[in-house]
């Protein structure tokens, strides 16, 4: 697997600097403060407690930057890696004050994207006898979706739509309120610009058989059984990309992949993943000179 271009500081700042100045409210670290003497100089490791693939490293590192410019972070592994316990994800070395204020943040970033790495990773491995990808959806955290769907690369996975004006994906209560799967696609394909995918949810044949009459780019198979999907891929005939979507688990993923479905979309590994287990580990201390 290929490791996912890391992303621009410029795009990943300003989600460190919001989660840091929570954290920091409006007095500061006051226990790092009062506890610890303003020139002690710390080294100290990340280390990954538990085996998974990293993500948000970059946005770990950066939290520590961010607070104290002095602190030098070499990170070791980078996102798409994989770890198992004790193997060290970066080395810090620094201001013991502006580590140990900047620590929860970075460890909340970089635990929950590797969870979601990790989560993607096993969909993906579960799935390698086929050709189908494993994608993401928009439910994801407020104000995170860039840095989980990149968590989301990082574990081999592919990104579906970041959000509502990437493309058209026509679901039941647009077709509800339209008055049908016809008439949605028919006006989404008068409103659409030339570069924009249309792609309509069915939950039943008789629906996917009308979205393809009228024609479009994509179609999604919501909560269909792996027989459905099978038939579906059949009057599909290449002529869409087929997605398979709804109650998507580690123990049913590889027989959906065998149905033929193009894609395979899993909300939950961006808004349920368990957060992979890593830690701060400080090797030495001492005074700045």
């Amino acid at each position: 697997m290929s490791l996912p271009e890391p992303l621009p500081a410029i795009m990943v700042e300003p989600l460190v600097r919001a989660a840091l100045l929570e954290d920091l409210g409006r007095g500061g670290d006051i226990t790092t403060a009062a506890t610890i003497p303003a020139s002690l100089l710390l080294d100290g490791v990340v280390a990954s407690r538990q085996s998974g693939v990293l993500a948000g490293t970059d946005a770990a590192a950066l939290a520590f930057r961010l607070l104290d410019p002095g602190i030098s972070v070499v990170v070791e592994r980078p996102d798409g890696s994989r770890v198992s316990p004790g193997d060290i994800v970066f080395r810090l070395k620094g201001p013991a004050r502006a580590v140990l204020s900047a620590e929860r943040v970075a460890l909340n970033l970089l635990c929950h994207l590797c969870g979601v790495a990790t989560a993607t990773a096993a969909l993906v491995e579960a799935v390698r006898p086929f050709p189908a990808r494993i994608v993401c959806t928009r439910k994801t955290t407020p104000g995170l979706r860039m840095l989980e769907k990149h968590a989301v690369r990082a574990g081999g996975g592919s990104n579906h739509r970041f959000g509502l004006d990437d493309a058209i994906l026509i679901k039941d209560n647009h077709v509800a309120l339209a008055g049908g799967i016809r008439d949605a696609i028919v006006r989404c394909r008068q409103a659409a610009g030339p570069f924009v995918k249309i792609e309509v949810e069915v939950d039943t044949i008789p629906q996917l058989a009308e979205a393809l009459q009228t024609g479009v780019d994509a179609v999604l198979l919501d909560n269909m059984t792996p027989e459905q999907m099978r038939e579906a891929v059949r009057m599909v005939d290449g002529r869409a990309l087929v997605e398979a979507s709804g109650r998507i688990r580690l123990e049913n993923v590889n027989a959906v992949a065998a149905t033929g479905v193009d894609l395979i979309s899993a909300g939950w590994i961006t808004h349920s993943a368990p957060a992979l287990d890593l830690g701060l580990d400080v090797k030495s201390s001492g005074e700045s000179s």
